[in-house]
Parts: C-alpha cells; sequence; structure tokens
C-alpha cells in the first residue's frame, strides 16, 4: 500500500519499477477501469505506428533478405522475414536495452558472444541494432536479426538500419 502525498504523487515501489524496467523519466500512461481502478501502464511512443513499422520490416527483409524488427523501449512492435510467431510482441534483452541508451549503432563483428534479441531465444541474435531517437528521446531500436549465431553483417545492413531509425525518429517529431 502507498499513500498519495499533498501534491498528487504516489511511489511506486522499486520492484514493481525493476520488474517493469520503469526508469526515471520513462512515460506512464494513467487511466481508470469502470471497477474504479487506477492503472499505470508503460507509454510507447512508437505504439501507434505499428502498421507503419511492419511496413518498412517488409521493405527492409524484401531488399535484403534478412530478418528485420523495430522495438519500442522494451518490446519488438514489427517483425518480418521469418520468426515473427517467436518475436512479436516479446520483451528485449537488457543488453539490447543497453545499447539503446548507449545511443550508438551496433554491428556484430564476431568476436564475443553475440547478443540475443530476446530472453530464451539464443538462436535469434541481433546483426545491426540501430536506436530510434526523437528530438533527443530514446523511442527503440532498428534491427538485423541473425537467425545463426555468430552469422556477421554487411555495410549495407548497418545503413539501412542507421537510416530507417532516423527516418522514424523523424516521422515520429513531426
Amino acid at each position: 500500500m502507498r499513500r498519495i502525498d499533498d501534491l498528487g504523487r504516489v511511489v511506486i515501489p522499486k520492484e514493481i519499477r525493476r520488474t517493469m524496467r520503469i526508469r526515471e523519466g520513462h512515460p506512464l500512461e494513467i487511466y481508470t477501469s469502470r471497477d474504479g481502478e487506477v492503472i499505470f501502464k508503460k507509454y510507447s511512443l512508437l505504439g501507434g505506428v505499428e502498421d507503419f513499422a511492419s511496413e518498412l520490416c517488409e521493405t527492409m527483409s524484401r531488399s535484403t533478405g534478412s530478418v528485420c524488427a523495430v522495438t519500442d523501449r522494451d518490446t519488438i512492435i514489427a517483425v518480418a522475414g521469418g520468426s515473427k510467431r517467436e518475436l512479436m510482441g516479446k520483451r528485449i534483452t537488457p543488453e539490447l536495452e543497453e545499447i539503446m541508451e548507449g545511443r550508438k549503432i551496433y554491428q556484430y563483428s564476431g568476436d564475443g558472444r553475440a547478443i540475443p534479441v530476446s530472453e530464451g531465444l539464443d538462436t535469434l541474435t541481433a546483426a545491426v541494432a540501430a536506436p530510434i531517437l526523437a528530438e533527443g528521446d530514446l523511442l527503440g531500436l532498428v534491427l538485423f536479426i541473425s537467425m545463426s549465431p555468430g552469422a556477421v553483417t554487411g555495410e549495407p545492413e548497418f545503413k539501412l538500419a542507421q537510416t530507417i531509425a532516423a527516418f522514424l525518429g523523424r516521422h515520429m517529431e513531426s
């Protein structure tokens, strides 16, 4: 149980924030149910563009022959090129969250362990991960996914992920 202070604030317990991966500055939706419950839900700015993101993934997949995906800050919202059933709606790994927070494009070089895209799916790894930024805010990632651990992608996939991430970021600004 938590009490509301005189400014109308309530503290979300640390365990819930950790489990739900809610950090300082993350947006939350607040609404009520018919039963009088107050509901806090993580807000995804990319949540409204799933169809558009799916079309972009389809186009990227057709032109490269790779599995492509778009994520919001913590889940995969669009996939094309295979493994859709295994990936759609799944949480991204903490390693991918770190890449996003670092705001730099990642490309697996073949050295070391490849980064899994989602927990429990070690065979599906990130070949390229490009953060989507809008007005300085992190919105998600554009991913090229390898279906065999250790596979390396080239410059075209790197540039395409970079371009699509920038395009989605600008699209969300307008």
